[in-house]
């Protein structure tokens, strides 16, 4: 079984920090990339953060570069999202993603076949 739960979500103040964590777990297959992805009702899945976790290269959308660091540890299978200077424009449910390949958009859903359950930010103005 492959499995990816998260945890961290929160409801925090506008300018506050949260630590989001992902935890992997029964891989059958080699993970090379990770992911974290946000989505509000009504809207459409974004990437957020990624990376490749052979040399944790990460990648930003636009809205959260210089706010938030990706980072994953292959010891523990646990990918970290750290997050500073949160908008009310954050707030969104967060899910965690792996999956087997490099060759494509990192912060596109569309090369990920796992995910997780999903945990909730909140930020409030």
């Amino acid at each position: 079984q492959v499995r990816l739960v998260e945890s961290g979500g929160d409801s925090v103040q506008t300018g506050g920090s949260l630590s989001l964590s992902c935890v992997a777990s029964g891989y059958t297959y080699s993970t090379k990339a990770m992911a974290w992805f946000r989505q509000a009702p009504g809207k459409e899945r974004e990437g957020v953060a990624a990376l490749n976790t052979a040399d944790n290269s990460p990648y930003y959308a636009d809205s959260v570069k210089g706010r938030f660091t990706v980072f994953y540890n292959g010891a523990k299978n646990t990918l970290y999202l750290h997050m500073n200077s949160l908008k009310p424009e954050d707030s969104a449910m967060y899910y965690c993603a792996a999956g087997p390949q490099l060759d494509h958009d990192l912060l596109a859903p569309d090369g990920y076949k796992t995910w997780g359950q999903g945990t909730q930010v909140t930020v409030s103005s």
